[in-house]
């Protein structure tokens, strides 16, 4: 029935229990749940199982993201990262710490043959804090979990990780004054991380054509109010509202505004595939600036190149050879970076799924390091993870990970 060996496996015998175990109707019932506090706003795959992770895999990634943040703490690090904000897009304003970040990890096949994890990007970015807080305590209602794996991290529960949330969004401002910032954020794919971040925070979704500016202040409508804008959750991408252009007139917001951003936006940019290169960690892919390779490594179909200014995957060289480098003609806005082997850890009904983990942080004001908080896992089956890489296949798509105690 399976395609490898249990060998290959994580927690092989909690994933065999799990397989046998599943139906298409424990399937069902768990979309049906968790879409039913807002119905019709996943638009995305969700996939058929979460992810069993061994506790010497969580505590690799998270000693690996512990390290980076060393280096992010560090006085320089800002300086070190001037460059990877675009001119055209930097904002000004009171950077402070980056409140969210987010590592993602591929499980991949080592030198020996065994698992271990491996950094592909990372991000000073807001994730899917709301959805992943519910939906792991919906899984659990549906599926046979263990109740000592956790898909928390650092002992928070629902409660404590809610209340968290909660402080590093609103701070000190009344939570009228602030706001989610996205593009039509009730058309974008993660909106239902928008809803459930609503209903932990009272936060309102609105779009940047809702801002209303005046001098340095910014208002938007609240049950038809005017009401200032104090502190912004910013979920807006610049990639994203370059390339939109049934936006109009709206609020640049690289103008200097009295507001508090979270995070700010220049974090984006700082905390990115630009600080790959910075990072030498054996869990760490070789990573290079393209433009300071003075000469290509002779394996180079073991190395992929990445833009360093686009998202969700758009956009990467996954097949690499010296004419498609050639072909570049912005290197320093590239980078090449050692392949990993992502390992077939997931067993399906049909093929085997690469994983991808996500390990999510929160900054509180004031505190003087980020702390892991949740999760969020992707499996995939195609040549990349992504919706695009995926289509038609099953026991792939968005989910979460339960880590061993």
């Amino acid at each position: 029935m399976y395609a490898i060996k249990a060998a290959g496996v994580m927690i092989p015998a909690l994933r065999h229990q799990f397989n046998k175990e599943f139906t298409a109707e424990k399937y069902q019932g768990f979309l049906s749940d968790l879409e039913s506090a807002h119905p019709g706003s996943i638009d995305f795959r969700i996939a058929e199982t979460p992810v069993f992770m061994p506790a010497i895999i969580r505590d690799q990634m998270l000693e690996t993201c512990e390290r980076i943040i060393d280096l992010i703490v560090d006085p320089g690090f800002k300086g070190q990262t001037d460059r990877s904000i675009p001119a055209h897009e930097f904002v000004p304003g009171n950077e402070k710490n980056p409140s969210m970040l987010a590592f993602d990890f591929g499980i991949c096949i080592n030198e020996t043959g065994g698992l271990e994890p491996q950094l592909i990007e990372m991000q000073g970015f807001p994730s899917l804090f709301g959805l992943q807080v519910f939906f792991g305590e919906i899984q659990r209602k549906h599926f046979s979990i263990p109740g000592s794996f956790s898909h928390y991290l650092n002992n928070h529960d629902e409660a404590s990780l809610k209340k968290l949330f909660s402080e590093v969004l609103l701070g000190k401002s009344p939570t009228e004054n602030t706001i989610l910032l996205e593009i039509k954020p009730h058309a974008q794919k993660t909106r239902v991380d928008f809803y459930f971040t609503e209903d932990l925070t009272g936060i309102q979704p609105v779009c940047i054509t809702e801002l209303i500016s005046e001098g340095r202040k910014l208002y938007y409508l609240k049950d038809g109010v005017k009401t200032r804008v104090l502190r912004i959750y910013n979920r807006i991408i610049f990639d994203d509202l370059r390339s939109r252009t049934d936006l109009g007139n709206h609020v640049d917001i690289t103008d200097h505004f009295e507001v508090e951003w979270i995070p700010h936006p220049n974090w984006f940019y700082r905390v990115s595939k630009f600080t790959l290169p910075f990072i030498h960690h054996r869990f760490v892919p070789q990573t290079f600036f393209l433009d300071q390779v003075k000469q290509l490594p002779s394996d180079l179909e073991n190395y992929v190149v990445k833009p360093l200014f686009s998202f969700a995957g758009q956009g990467v060289i996954i097949d690499v050879n010296a004419e498609a480098i050639a072909g570049i003609d912005d290197p320093q806005n590239w980078i090449l970076q050692r392949k990993v082997k992502y390992a077939n850890a997931i067993l399906t009904p049909s093929d085997p799924a690469k994983v991808e983990i996500r390990m999510m942080y929160l900054w509180k004001d004031g505190a003087a390091r980020p702390e892991p908080v949740i999760n969020l896992s992707r499996l995939s089956k195609g040549k990349m993870i992504g919706v695009r890489y995926n289509k038609d296949k099953d026991w792939v798509g968005g989910s979460i990970c339960f880590f061993e105690p």
